[in-house]
């Protein structure tokens, strides 16, 4: 079992950047599938960045351009870097991992990822 803890939430003004991290613990993530998702207050949530164990990644449109996930495998440590932010990126983002393929998980929408974390609350003020 992975256990997630998210960090480096804020509120920032339109047009700045922040970098989210999530610390993963209690299992090597080397070959997991590692996400972020961001929910706001009555949205759906939004599948924001996937990042393959081998490299590949994926995003929404809505922040194609604008956010970058990362992760560094000696410290179990995955980044959403986000730059440019718009009001419409206030969210609670959250991190979450699955042994699965991402390429699986994305084309199988309603499969529930094995591991989340808590969230931490983005605010981008106008």
């Amino acid at each position: 079992q992975v256990q997630l803890e998210e960090s480096g939430g804020g509120s920032v003004q339109t047009g700045g950047s922040l970098k989210l991290s999530c610390v993963a613990s209690g299992s090597t993530f080397t070959k997991y599938c590692m996400a972020w998702f961001r929910q706001a207050p009555e949205n759906e949530r939004e599948r924001v960045a996937t990042l393959e164990w081998e490299g590949t990644t994926s995003y929404a449109d809505s922040v194609k351009g604008r956010f970058t996930i990362s992760k560094d495998n000696a410290r179990n440590i995955v980044y959403l870097q986000m730059t440019s932010l718009k009001p419409e990126d206030t969210a609670k983002y959250y991190c979450a991992a699955d042994p699965g393929s991402c390429e699986w998980m994305i084309t199988h929408p309603r499969v529930r990822w094995a591991n989340w974390g808590q969230g931490t609350q983005v605010t981008v003020d106008s």
